[in-house]
Formats: C-alpha cells, structure tokens, sequence
C-alpha cells in the first residue's frame, strides 16, 4: 500500500467522512450506496448497474486476494467510486494479478479507506442513498459537500445509454469455457450430460449486462445474440430469434421509454425472460409503474419467497427502484416473488404471455448459486413455445 494521503467522502447532508486515499488521483459525484457482499468485490466494481455510484463495502476488509482477468463482469471498472473501511495491505492468491489499488488507479477509479462504514451504512439506512463526492484531492469539506449537492439526482437519470453496447454482436460460447455451473462441472463440454444439446437463439438486450448472465444463458443452452437498448422491436423480429433475454442495469427504468417503446412490442411475440432492470422494463411495458427505494438492496444475502411454490431462496441483488404492485393487478400479470425483509416485489409472471421476470440476479456473481434454475425454466418455456405447447 502507498503512503498515507487523505481522502474525503462528503455526503449532500453536510456529513462528511475523512480517510486514506488510494486508487486514482480524482474528484467525483454521485449515488453512494453500500453493498452487504461479504466478498466479490471485483464483480461489484465491474458491475454496471453500478454506474453512477459511489460504492461503500459493508465487509470489515477488501482486497485481500486481489483481482485477476477472469472475474470481472465488464471490461473495466464502472463503478464511480470505492468505499472500504480497510484495504489489505497484504494481496495473496494464486489468481491475483493486481492489487485493488493499482486496479483502480489503472482505470481511474477513485477509493477511499480507514472509514467507519458501520456509521455510513447506518446514516444511509436511515436517511436512504444520498447525492456524495468522493475525493482523492486535497480539497475542502465545503467545497466536496457542495459538489455532492450539485450532483444530478438517480431518479430520472438515463445511465443505460452509458454502458450498453454500441451494436449487435454474438456471444461466442468460447467465453464460458472455463465458468462452472451447478449444472455443468468444470472441464466438460457443450454436448456434457445434463446440458441441452439442442440450442435456441435468444436476442439478448444489453443494458448493462454482466458478463456472467451471458455465461448462463449459453451454459444453459442459448446461442446468445447481444443487442444494444437502442435495438428496435423490427431490428429483432429480423434476427429471427426464439426467445428475448432483458438484462440488468443502472439509472432510472422510468426515464426510458425509447426501452418501454420496444418491449412492448415484442412482449406477444416472444418468449421473454428479464432480470432487474429488465423486469422494470417489463413492468414498465405492460403499463405499470416503478417508484425508488429509501437505500436499495444490494449485496448476496437477499431473501425472497415464492408465492407460487412457497420456497425461500438467497439472492445476489443490486438495484435501487421496485415494481409498483398494484400498478400490474389488471395489467396481465402477477407477482410471483416477494422479498422478505421489506415485501417489495422480486418477480413476475404474466398469466396469459411466455414472459416472466426477476428483480434480483440469478446469474449471482458473486452470490449463492439458488435461483440458477431460472436458467433452465426459461429454457423450458422457449422449448413448449417451440413445440406448439403454449
């Protein structure tokens, strides 16, 4: 670890934290939040639902096994800024070949440690995420709470046109080679026992996507089309695809309505399966509403209920609205999951359309491996579609 220089996190409410600078030499506003993750911080820096935020680590000490190639969820950071209450002097692992640190100032992310999360976390539970600037200059406690209260507000931001892709490409199989699954240990090929032989092409929207969900989705039988959110209903229709995948990813899902525009469209023709952000745009499609949450939920410890089965599953989550659940009671669908800390809604189904939907992440990276049968429900469905069946 470098010597000490001082870092500052001052939030929009005049608090203002004081610390040990590491990663790049910057000054930066946005959206802090904390995630309950009790590891994978290189797939949380990574994600791109967390463009936009400024990213505090509720775990006492991150950093201590490093950051390799094959971890990460996109191909550079994209996360604004890194919050820790210790980072690990000391990097050791076999696949590590970066220090946090050094990752971060490679990508020009900024970082701030010796913090007291505990008290962080709690103001931002109390009083919910808050506007912030995070500091790796030395400036003011006045002059960074005043940039963190001229920021721009989440709600109505349009992040997706930020990170999505710039145009449509294929996801070669080739790069889940070496991702395990439940399903397929590690080593074995396409054609292994247990993993569909027959594949299906699914046009997948990029809204931010990991890396990992399009792992799943060819682990679990898909030939995966990536397409950009600015992709319209006709661009699709001509891929000929048998099924559409809704990704995850940042911002406001009330502020796109170009996305809304399309998903409706294609809801009666496809069999469609969306994930957070996705499963906002299919609330949003069917004419429902979304509304955002006090502090979010974010971290792999998640709890939610089937209301269909009665099952509990452990989640991996990371978004900060939810679905309205009386804005799709008479819009064709029904919930189907409900989170049990807060009862807010997790999933969805529509009674009459091949479409359903998750607000958490069941490709859970990092996070439990409980909702990876999602993968396979969805295969399923496109399989009875295909067969006349439904």
């Amino acid at each position: 670890m470098s010597t000490f220089s001082p870092g500052v996190l001052a939030l929009e409410d005049g608090s203002v934290f004081r610390g040990r600078a590491f990663g790049a030499d910057a000054t930066i506003a946005g959206e802090c939040v904390f995630n309950t993750s009790m590891t994978g911080y290189q797939e949380i820096i990574t994600d791109p639902s967390y463009f936009g935020q400024i990213v505090t680590m509720t775990a006492v000490q991150i950093g201590n096994y490093g950051i390799n190639a094959e971890d990460a969820e996109a191909a550079v950071p994209k996360c604004s800024g890194f919050v820790v209450r210790e980072l690990s002097p000391v990097v050791s692992n076999w696949r590590s070949q970066l220090s946090l640190e050094d990752y971060l100032k490679k990508y020009g992310i900024p970082g701030i440690s010796e913090v007291d999360t505990r008290a962080l976390t709690k103001k931002l539970r109390v009083d919910g995420a808050m506007k912030a600037c995070l500091s790796t200059r030395p400036i003011s406690d006045e002059e960074a709470v005043k940039l963190a209260r001229n920021w721009q507000n989440m709600a109505g931001a349009d992040y997706v046109k930020d990170v999505t892709s710039r145009k449509s490409h294929i996801w070669s199989s080739t790069d889940a080679a070496n991702f395990n699954t439940p399903y397929m240990p590690v080593g074995t090929t396409m054609n292994a026992p247990g993993i569909p032989a027959k594949r299906f092409k699914v046009a997948a929207f990029d809204y931010g996507a990991k890396f990992s969900i399009y792992r799943k989705l060819v682990r679990h039988g898909f030939d995966v089309q990536v397409l950009p959110a600015t992709a319209t209903a006709e661009q699709v229709r001509e891929l000929k695809p048998d099924a559409v995948f809704l990704s995850n990813g940042p911002g406001d899902p009330a502020a796109l309505p170009y996305i809304h525009k399309t998903v409706t469209a294609l809801l009666p023709e496809f069999p469609m399966f969306g994930i957070c952000l996705g499963h906002q745009m299919i609330t949003h499609a069917l004419g429902g509403t979304t509304f955002k949450l006090k502090f979010g939920h974010r971290g792999g410890n998640q709890p939610v209920k089937n209301l269909e089965t009665g099952k509990v599953s452990i989640t991996a989550q990371n978004h900060g609205f939810a679905t309205d659940p009386k804005s799709i009671e008479s819009r064709g669908a029904k919930v189907t999951e409900i989170n049990l800390n807060d009862n807010t809604v997790e999933g969805l189904r529509h009674t009459k359309l091949p479409v359903f939907s998750v607000q958490y992440h069941p490709e859970a990276a990092p996070g439990p491996n409980d909702a990876d049968p999602l993968f396979v429900d969805f295969y399923k469905l496109v399989e009875a579609r295909k067969a006349g069946k439904i």
